[in-house]
């Protein structure tokens, strides 16, 4: 039975099966079996029951589709819809209470929306960085002994002069954790 709005409907009581293709709109109230193909959409309401490989524009599923579904726009599985097969679209969509097993392929990705991507998705992503240790520290290099004095310089010495405070020493900054520890000679040269 045809329709006004040019859509086909396929009655409560009518088992169809076979190849069936169109090019116009399809509701099925009663049975499909065999391969169904359409350039527009096809509408299984709740009475319906299509167990086919179908091809179409678009898919409204609320009744029951055993097999694969591929559409070039959208296939929608509704509340009261039930679904076996698998589903080939670029837009897909179940809503809940939806019941569907199989599997969902939605085409190529795009490369140019995969490039703006990841930088929203930095925004609202926190970053998550391994932890890092510490480089370990060198050990302090031994300090030299003091050399024992020549004969000429045991001569006569001014006054003694008491030994610097440690905090009066200069301050040596660490050596870099790359080089290593480095052995650092301090020549100190004392009027006479």
């Amino acid at each position: 039975m045809a329709t006004s709005d040019g859509t086909t409907i396929i009655g409560e009581s009518i088992l169809i099966s076979g190849s069936l293709a169109g090019d116009e709109d399809l509701t099925v109230r009663g049975r499909v079996e065999g391969t169904l193909t359409l350039t527009r959409t096809l509408v299984v309401e709740p009475t319906g029951q299509v167990k086919a490989e179908v091809q179409v524009k678009n898919c409204i599923i609320a009744g029951v589709v055993v097999g694969n579904v591929t559409a070039t726009e959208s296939v929608e599985i509704t509340k009261e819809g039930r679904m076996v097969g698998d589903i080939a679209a670029p837009r897909v969509i179940i809503v809940d209470g939806a019941s569907f097993r199989g599997r969902i392929d939605m085409g190529e990705v795009d490369i140019a929306g995969q490039e703006e991507r990841p930088a929203r998705a930095q925004l609202s992503r926190p970053t998550v960085r391994p932890a890092l240790r510490p480089a370990p520290r060198p050990a302090p290099a031994p300090r030299a002994a003091p050399e024992p004095r020549r004969a000429a310089e045991a001569a006569p010495a001014p006054a003694p002069v008491a030994p610097a405070a440690p905090a009066a020493r200069p301050a040596v900054p660490p050596a870099p954790v790359a080089m290593g520890a480095v052995k650092r000679k301090v020549l100190v040269k004392t009027k006479r």
